[in-house]
Parts: structure tokens; sequence; C-alpha cells
């Protein structure tokens, strides 16, 4: 017997159709000699830091043994794992089958999280003695599915990817629940109540927002000037822009004329001149096909012309891959495509007639003959871009979010099938009056793929393309070097330099993709841009949520600002835990575990000494935290009848009702009730400390 263990229903149900559903029993589908059954996410979770600290260690009224420096660090000898609350009745059936079956075949998702989230449990619970194989996917339509049940590889294959997710895990739990804990210790002796969660990925992409937010605040605009001339040709008029010598007068040190005076005197002695055109250039130009789309890609596009969130970016395409199973796994940071995948063209071109019928001329207009060069299995990393399947799905059944990215998709998908966009570049330089000026002009000769995304095209325009402030989008008349022109009018142009635009969910995405462009240091910045940068595609969204949830950010409109909160952690935070570099430089060897070619335990012996270094200075001193509740004052006046440290006044459990605690707790534990704002001393309550099970 086979047994299938996918990593959620959905795919289990998926495998099942394919294979020919025969029965079904409680967490399992019968498929003839084959039995499907599946987990849902990652079953098994790792142990409480309570599991590892000492057993007679105080705990708070909560269960929850109370943080102590003495603690830390928390560096597990032997890690453990636990099923989760709502896991073990699953875990139970598939153990079960387990044990009948003669061949597993692992169904998790096409991965690292996907690979440990069904071999762990396997090898944790089950014990792992079976003949193990792959099945890795990437849809859930039938024709994929069929596709990845046809080329089921050896499992040990894929032994990288497990050991790169668990060291990934095991390293993120040490960090945040070390420095985490170190820190908001910290915090607590300056007298700040502040959880300061400390995170691998979640503290550098804070730090990201910080800096921009600061830069934008402290930023000051510059005033400076352009000039503009319309000039007169036989051919008829255009404009032109002024461009200036490298030692003109009025410059600031960034090429910027400054100096209104000489700005005006320019305009003054250019009108009504003579100029000469000294270079006429008029070349054919192509823009290539864009890529398909990455989950970056999409969280950018989705969160600048529809405001999206990341986490509802990734939920949508998760929806459109695993519910409705209209496009390819969205978890991935390629845009490239197998190229084994470009004879599906038509059948998926095809089926896109009745999901997307109103793009049915579009659809028509597709040639899947043209490969665009999307189509790289040189590039192609553990996943591939988001397209769209061949299901024959139904649209209407689609919310307003998933038809919006779905169409997005599709139309990505669509342009791969239509020509390289034309276009005819001019490119004019004028000398007048030993002033020179210069205009461009791009003319379409073939729309191209530009066909696909229609007048709203949601595509970035080409390189040479004017915004309208270069003088770029113009028709240019046909000209020749040497001939005459007559500079009409000369026009002084204000401006003023603008700072960066404050971070959204999808650009700080696209931030933490690309984090090489905010490092300064050139050796680090070569090495990150070599990189993936910090987080993956699955996991952006989720540590965007988090810093929002912990309230070191917020939304303000479609933008995302630091809290007081967020930039007091952030300055309480030494570099090498906010920076992006430590982390860049561990997804590098993470990358190499998962490859075959990295040590899973050289990894964490580094991970170890970072967290003992860091752990040692957290402990060394307090630091008050803005934007924290701040610690309730010990009264000079009231002391503890049995240790004589002083009271402190707290809220009781009802409202408007209060009481008094020892100072010393959890030392001491005594408290007393609250008697018009004093503490009764001649009752106080001694409470027994908790004490560990078992202790």
């Amino acid at each position: 017997m086979r047994l299938f263990i996918a990593e959620k229903p959905s795919v289990a149900k998926a495998i099942a159709a394919e294979l020919g559903q025969t029965g079904k029993g409680r967490g399992y589908i019968e498929c003839g000699s084959d039995i499907v059954t599946w987990f849902f996410g990652h079953m098994l979770e790792q142990a409480d830091p309570d599991t590892y600290t000492a057993a007679d260690a105080p705990r708070a009224e909560n269960g929850k043994k109370i943080w102590r420096i003495e603690d830390l660090p928390i560096i597990p000898e032997e890690w453990q794992y636990n099923p989760r609350d709502d896991a073990q009745e699953q875990l139970d059936i598939v153990a079960k089958l387990y044990a009948k079956a003669d061949q597993i075949v692992h169904a998790g998702d096409p991965d690292r999280e996907g690979q440990l989230l069904v071999d762990q449990p396997v090898r944790l619970l089950f014990g792992n003695n079976k003949p193990v194989m792959r099945y890795w996917c990437s849809a859930l339509d039938s024709v994929s599915v069929r596709r990845g049940l046809d080329s089921l590889k050896d499992n040990k294959a894929y032994a990288g990817f497990a050991d790169a997710a668990e060291a990934r895990g095991r390293a993120d739990w040490l960090i945040g629940m070390n420095l985490s804990r170190a820190f908001t210790l910290r915090a607590i002796r300056g007298g700040s109540r502040a959880l300061l969660t400390v995170g691998r990925v979640q503290t550098p992409t804070l730090n990201l927002v910080v800096m921009r937010d600061r830069l934008i605040e402290g930023f000051k605009a510059i005033p400076f000037h352009g000039i503009r001339a319309a000039f007169k040709h036989e051919g008829g008029q255009f404009l032109a822009d002024w461009r200036p010598h490298e030692d003109q007068e009025g410059l600031d040190e960034e090429g910027r004329l400054t100096n209104t005076a000489v700005a005006d005197a320019l305009v003054k002695s250019l009108s009504g001149q003579t100029g000469k055109i000294t270079s006429y250039k008029q070349e054919p130009k192509t823009k290539a096909q864009p890529k398909s789309l990455s989950l970056t890609d999409v969280t950018v596009l989705a969160s600048k012309h529809f405001g999206y969130s990341a986490a509802t970016v990734l939920a949508t395409c998760q929806s459109l891959y695993e519910t409705h199973k209209l496009t390819s796994y969205p978890r991935t940071d390629c845009a490239y495509l197998p190229e084994s995948q470009f004879a599906d063209a038509p059948a998926i071109l095809e089926a896109l007639k009745g999901v997307v019928p109103e793009l049915e001329s579009l659809i028509d207009g597709a040639n899947p003959k043209i490969k665009s060069k999307t189509w790289n299995d040189t590039k192609i990393t553990a996943h591939h871009g988001i397209i769209p399947t061949v299901q024959a799905g139904d649209a209407s059944k689609l919310c307003s979010e998933e038809r919006a990215i779905h169409n997005l998709i599709v139309r990505y998908y669509l342009a791969q099938f239509y020509p390289v966009h034309e276009y005819l570049n001019t490119a004019v330089e004028l000398d007048v009056s030993g002033e020179q000026f210069f205009a461009h002009g791009n003319v379409v000769t073939k729309n191209g793929w530009k066909d696909a995304f229609g007048v709203d095209a949601s595509n970035d325009s080409e390189e040479g393309e004017g915004d309208g402030e270069d003088a770029g989008s113009q028709s240019l008349p046909s000209m020749k070097t040497g001939d005459q022109t007559a500079c009409l009018k000369a026009m002084r142009r204000d401006s003023k330099t603008k700072p960066p635009a404050r971070f959204t969910e999808g650009s700080l995405t696209q931030a933490m993709e690309n984090i090489h462009k905010y490092v300064d240091d050139k050796e680090h910045k070569k090495m990150l841009r070599d990189g993936d940068g910090i987080g993956t595609s699955a996991t952006r969204a989720s540590i965007i949520e988090e810093l929002k949830r912990r309230n070191f950010l917020a939304d303000k409109g479609k933008a995302l600002v630091s809290t007081e909160l967020g930039r007091s952690m952030i300055d309480a935070l030494p570099e090498v835990v906010k920076s992006p570099v430590l982390t860049a430089m561990y997804e590098r060897m993470l990358l190499a575990i998962e490859q075959g070619g990295g040590d899973m335990q050289a990894f964490m012996d580094k991970q170890e000494t970072l967290i003992r270094d860091q752990v040692a200075k957290a402990n060394q001193g307090a630091v008050k935290i803005a934007g924290a509740k701040q610690a309730p004052k010990v009264s000079t006046i009231y002391k503890c009848s049995q240790c004589q440290k002083g009271l402190i006044r707290r809220d009781g459990k009802k409202p408007n009702t209060h009481f008094w605690a020892c100072s010393g707790y959890p030392t001491c534990t005594a408290s007393y009730p609250d008697f018009k704002g004093k503490p009764n001393l001649a009752k106080a309550n001694i409470a027994k400390p908790a004490v560990a099970k078992g202790a």
C-alpha cells in the first residue's frame, strides 16, 4: 500500500481525484490500493522556552515561568517538538495508516517548509523506516497533478530542503526567544513595560521603515531651476530642456541650478536666439515581454493599483491556487517559467476563454508559438512564476480581490504570447549661443505585448519614454544634424527636491527582496545583491502583519509608518541585530544547506555564538523605551510588612478596584487590599509561589 501524506486537505483531494477515489474514512481517502491522507500545516511546534529553563523557577499567575536574567541564554541541548493542540487526532490517524503502508509518498508543498512539514512527523513520530517518494507539484489542476504523480522522485533528493527549514526554525527560535527576553528585561530595568520582540527578519524590516520615516521627516527641500525652451524648425515646433555645463555658474554640489539670478539671466539671453542641431539620431528599439509574476511582483502591483495589504495578496493568491485551482503555486520568488511548460500554452489559453470570457479577444490575439525570454530553465529556482492553469473554472465565483489579482496574473501570462513592443526613438541635441539643449521622443511602431494590458497598462514604461518632465512626451519633427532652429521662448521651471516616498506594504516587500539597495558597504551590497534579500516570498506578508500587531508599525492610508514604540525599540537594539547584513548571510547559508552543500551544525554553531554574545551585552545596563507603558512607581512611604520593600499600587481585576503588591515579587508574594488609596497593612495576603510541575 502506498500512503500519500499531503500538506493540506485540498492537496489530498486533488491527488485522490486523479488516482480515483474508491472509498473514504475519517481523515483519509481510499484510492484502490492507495491511501491519501493529510496534515493541515505544521503539525508539530517547538517546545516552549519554559521546557529548557530551571524546573524550580518561579511562575506568574498565568502559570508561565517568570523571565529572569539567570535563565539566559536558552540554548537547547536536545530540541523538543510537541503536537499542536488541534493536531493530535489527525496525527494518530496518520500513524495507524503509516504502520500499514509499504511506501510513503510525501506530498508537501514544493518548498522548504512543505518538505519539513511532512518529513518531521514521519521522522520523530512514525520512525521513518519506510521508503519515501516525493510528489513535487506547483499547481492543483488535474493536468499538473497527473504530471506530478507520473514523476515521483526519491525523497532523499530533497533532504536539504527539510534541513534548511529546520535550521531556519531553530535559528529564529534562538533569536526570538533569547533576544526578546533579554531586551525586554533590559527595558524593564529602565522602567518601561514593553514586550520587545526581536526577530531575525522582523527587526531589520522594522529598521527599514524607521530609517525611511526619519529621512522623510528630516528632509529639507532644496529649490532649484530648470530651463525649457520652445523651438521652431522648418518641420515643426518642439520643446527641449537645457543641460548645464560642468563649470556652469550657480550649480550646487549635486549639479542643480539653485541661483535664481543666473537662471533668469539665461532665460533672457536665450529667448529669440538662433540654434543649431548638433546631433539628431533616430533608431528603432524594442522592449521584450515582461516576465511572469513572483509573489513580490503581485504584492507590489496590487498594493499600487488596489491598495491591498501584503497579507491580503498572499491570502488571495493562496485561494486562487488552493480553492479555485486557477493559478499555480503562489509562494514563489521566481518570475521565470520552465521550458517544459511552454507546450501547455494552447490548453491554458483555451481554458481561459471560459474563465475570463471578457478577455476572449485578447486571448484570440495571443500566439502560443511566440516564446518569450521568460521561458528559461536556467533561471528556475524551487518554483516558477505564477501563471494560470488549465482548470476550467468559473470567475463569477471569485470575490473582488480574487478577480483583480487573477486578472493581473492572466494579463502577464497573455503578454508572453504577443510580439515584442517596438518603437522609434529620436534623440536631439541643440546648441544655442553655446548653451546645450536636448529633447527626445518615441513613436510606437508596434504595440506588441502592451496590447495585453489595454489602456491602463500596469507594467512599467520603457526607459527613454518621457514623463512630461524632460520634454520626452512629444512627437519630434524630422530633422538632421546642422539644421537651424529658432529659440522662440525660454522658460524658467521652478522645482524642489522631493523626499523619498513612504513605504507601502508592496514597496516594503520589494525592499526586503532587494535589500542590497539599502546597504552602503560595497562588499555587503555585492553579497546581498547576489542573494534573495531578507525573508522569503512566503513569510514577508506575515512579518509585516506581526510588526503591525505588535504596534511597531501602523497604517497611514496606503503607507506604513513606524510608531514611537517601534522607533524606540530600534534605537535600543545593537546594529548587528537590526542590520540586514547578518540576516542575508544566514539566508545564503540556508540556501547552501537546501542545495546540499551547507553544514546545518556549522550554521547553528554561528547562531549560538551570536546569541551568547548579544545576551551578555543586553544583560548589562538598562534602557527606557518611549511609547511603552512605564513601570509603576514603587512607594517610598508604604513598606511591605514581610520584607520591608516598597509597595506598588496596581489595578484590580474588576473596574476601578486596586490592591497593593510587594515590589520584591516573585521573591516576596505579599499583597494588601487598598483602602482609600492606601494599603491596609494589617491584612497581608501571602501567596505560595508556584513551581514547575514535578519539581
